[in-house]
């Protein structure tokens, strides 16, 4: 199969062009479909750079009677992500480069160039040709995640710092703290005000439980906007993902943002396959079985175990599943991960629907 696809898409193009994309510079190789070497470039990382390498590529075209070519980039969407704005607004086909095997590419040696031309012969070789993600409201989302992510993180973090000088505080002000829940304790700190007949380091503990509570709850109005808006963003993006049990914004936010755009996956296998969530054969001699997947996506793998462990609580027909298989013999473990791939499954499709 894999030679069949490589063999259609040397059949569509006359040259190949790989592209190993760096912040400063993007090194350019051109390949015949059969993986022969016809020039290499090496340009600067901007709108000047990316028109020369335009140029370049029409003149490694130029003999050829339809000029038909291909990009395939190496880092598509973090260093390349320019040139990649610059080849789709000048109407050319440009595809996200395989990630090869770190082993493989170093047993040849390791150069800007070389990278480019592995960046090339690893779309002729693809069982799968996908096209980089375009921007939009798919990214808005992704931002919105990442930024939550870093603000769960850092609340969490404060809150830490927060408990631990409450800790190691003199006895009367942790009395003031004792026995009250993590809200009542940054609203009394946010009131506490430094006593001049205090020590310094009791003034400075005051002082720094304040500006933290005062820390905390800015970061809990972020977080609280950022849900509002991801809510939002996916409403108009997929609003049928919210309407399933156990799917609430911020995992069908991460169910968007790795499913990308049409095109990515070529089935719902594959996204299964992302999620880590599809079963890996272990059989040996008469023992038939699988086992879990620990690679792929392991944000989306935690999304979709929460959407999980949320209908075992709530949704009624995961319950008479969880029942049924239990009375079959399965395991917890496996009970689990046979939900986990039906979710995926169902995810996969409901957003495929979505124009």
């Amino acid at each position: 199969m894999p030679s069949i696809l490589a063999e259609r898409l040397a059949d569509r193009v006359d040259v190949v062009i790989g592209v190993d994309t760096h912040t400063d510079t993007h090194t350019a190789a051109a390949l015949t479909p059969v993986g022969n070497v016809l020039a290499e470039l090496t340009v600067a990382a901007t709108a000047a750079g990316a028109a020369i390498l335009l140029a370049w590529a029409d003149q490694q075209t130029s003999g050829f009677g339809s000029g038909r070519r291909v990009w395939a980039l190496d880092s598509a969407r973090s260093h390349g992500v320019g040139l990649l704005r610059v080849l789709r607004a000048a109407g050319e086909n440009a595809l996200e480069a395989p990630k090869p095997a770190t082993a493989r590419r170093r047993r040849g040696g390791k150069s800007d160039a070389l990278d480019a031309v592995h960046a090339a012969r690893a779309v002729l070789a693809a069982d799968h040709l996908a096209t980089p993600r375009v921007d939009g409201d798919r990214e808005a989302l992704r931002v919105l995640h990442v930024c939550r992510r870093h603000y769960s993180d850092t609340r969490t973090a404060t809150v830490n710092l927060f408990k631990s000088l409450i800790l190691t505080a003199d006895d009367e002000l942790r009395e003031q703290f004792r026995g009250r829940s993590t809200i009542r304790q940054l609203q009394h700190a946010a009131t506490l005000i430094g006593n001049t007949a205090d020590s310094i380091l009791e003034r400075l503990r005051r002082t720094q439980l304040r500006v933290l509570a005062e820390q905390i709850h800015a970061l809990d109005r972020m977080l609280k906007d950022n849900l509002a808006d991801i809510r939002a963003l996916v409403q108009t993006m997929c609003p049928a993902l919210l309407a399933q049990p156990g799917i609430g914004p911020v995992t069908a936010a991460i169910a968007l943002t790795a499913w990308s755009h049409h095109g990515r996956f070529r089935s719902e296998a594959a996204f299964a396959a992302l999620a880590g969530v599809n079963p890996v054969p272990a059989s040996s001699g008469r023992t038939v079985r699988h086992r879990l997947n620990r690679g792929g996506d392991r944000t989306l793998n935690a999304a979709i175990h929460t959407i999980a462990k949320s209908r075992q609580r709530c949704h009624q027909p995961t319950k008479d599943y969880i029942t049924r298989r239990t009375a079959e013999g399965r395991t917890p473990p496996e009970i689990t991960r046979n939900l986990k791939r039906y979710i995926a499954r169902q995810i996969w499709r409901i957003i495929q629907a979505t124009p």
